[in-house]
């Protein structure tokens, strides 16, 4: 299923504060977004809408099952193209930049080819 750049960033960013803050709420992702909270209440009442998370009463925001396997991608290749990039010599920050803008445009086979490679490619390397 193919869903905006900007609500698999949202998704992500809930797995994020999910993982560092046991609990999520729309102004924790305003904060780490740098959104205002009226925009984040139009985005995450569309995610639900969607079936992408859940609200209680309280305002605590949880993943899905669908939503949680859209973050979880996200996340995963955030975390290794960010690493692969730095590993390269890209400063962290750039490295960071790129990898938010290329988690959404690589296709799974082509994430998965380069995963493979780097795999193995590091594999090979600490058997030296």
């Amino acid at each position: 299923m193919k869903i905006q750049e900007s609500a698999e960033n949202y998704l992500e960013t809930i797995l994020i504060l999910k993982k560092e803050k046991g609990m999520v709420r729309s102004i924790d992702i305003a904060v780490r977004l740098g959104f205002s909270k009226p925009s984040v209440s139009v985005a995450m009442k569309n995610l639900r809408q969607n079936g992408y998370i859940e609200m209680d009463r309280n305002g605590s925001i949880t993943l899905t099952d669908a939503g949680l396997q859209i973050a979880e991608k996200i996340y995963e290749r955030h975390t290794f193209l960010s690493q692969w990039l730095i590993r390269l010599g890209v400063s962290p920050e750039i490295a960071l930049e790129d990898a938010c803008r290329m988690e959404h445009v690589i296709s799974s086979e082509s994430f998965s080819a380069l995963k493979k490679h780097v795999e193995g490619t590091s594999k090979a390397e600490s058997e030296k």
